[in-house]
């Protein structure tokens, strides 16, 4: 008898095993970035008229409003930017560059189980595979819950560095900020799009995640609760699951990137700094950045 039981248990752990290495789902996310204090700087300016503004609202709409598409299973994930035809005038390497920077291109992959990510990335015209450890956040977890899609979530905080090549952290400076600073620059001294803005230095984020579908993961480079992330918010940008598919018919082919050259996030991120200090210097004079974005 007790052999009887011992193989229906081995059976039963097996059917569950199987169940939990085949399963895999399909999430989609839409990210959009607020740029309600970008649009400030646009009004009253007599240099734009309404059709150039109208240009800039455009292109700003392309890179700060993405869908993203996430696959995902028990372990691994692969979230990447759905493609679709860009709008007359917003090809170019400026674009390319500001999409990357923007959270969009490539393909992100993360393994929860192993902590790590891979992510090839696009950066003047070169390629670059970054391999890092997944960042570990504090989360807080909360009380509050509430309804996505159907789903019951619950509320989680944490609060992380801001990321120096992420330009959705950007925070256009303060009216009395900015007077102050011109006071002690040089008369002669000339200013760009860089001068207008500044980081933060911690960005406090907020979580929903969905206990019923219990993987440790979530979009981006989110993850460590104990269930999908369905919404983050940094205060500016919110990424929000708009659509969930769980154990479709067709799998689908999770892996990590290869292509590009491999680098740690640290050194990358230098190598963006760098590159936007040097973009500085040479628009100058020339109107800032923002408008050589489509260039």
């Amino acid at each position: 008898m007790k052999n009887i039981f011992a193989v229906f248990m081995a059976i039963i752990a097996s059917i569950a095993s199987n169940a939990q290495k085949d399963f895999q789902g399909m999430a989609v996310y839409e990210s959009k970035t607020s740029t309600a204090d970008f649009k400030k700087r646009f009004e009253g300016n007599k240099d734009i008229t309404p059709e150039m503004q109208k240009t800039i609202e455009e292109r700003m709409k392309s890179m700060f409003e993405k869908t993203f598409i996430f696959n995902f299973d028990k372990n691994t994930s692969i979230y990447k930017e759905e493609e679709k035809l860009d709008a007359p005038g917003t090809q170019g390497g400026g674009m390319r560059m500001m999409s990357s920077m923007m959270g969009g291109g490539g393909t992100f992959y993360k393994n929860v189980k192993e902590k790590s990510y891979v992510v090839d990335k696009e950066f003047m015209g070169k390629e670059f595979l970054v391999k890092d450890s997944l960042p570990t956040l504090k989360w807080k977890m909360e009380s509050e819950t509430r309804e996505i899609g159907g789903y019951i979530c619950m509320k989680a905080t944490a609060v992380r560095p801001a990321s120096k090549t992420d330009f959705r952290n950007f925070r256009p400076k303060k009216e009395d900020e900015k007077k102050a600073a011109d006071k002690v620059e040089a008369k002669d001294k000339k200013t760009s799009f860089m001068d207008e803005v500044e980081m933060p230095k911690d960005i406090t984020v907020t979580a929903w995640y969905c206990p019923e579908i219990p993987i440790n993961n979530g979009p981006e480079n989110y993850w460590g609760l104990p269930g999908l992330i369905l919404e983050v918010n940094d205060g500016k940008t919110t990424i929000l699951c708009s659509k969930i598919v769980l154990n479709a018919k067709e799998k689908v082919v999770i892996k990590a990137p290869t292509k590009g050259t491999q680098i740690a996030q640290k050194e990358y991120d230098e190598i963006v700094v760098k590159k936007m200090e040097e973009l500085r210097e040479m628009n100058q004079g020339r109107g800032g950045m923002q408008m050589r974005m489509g260039r």
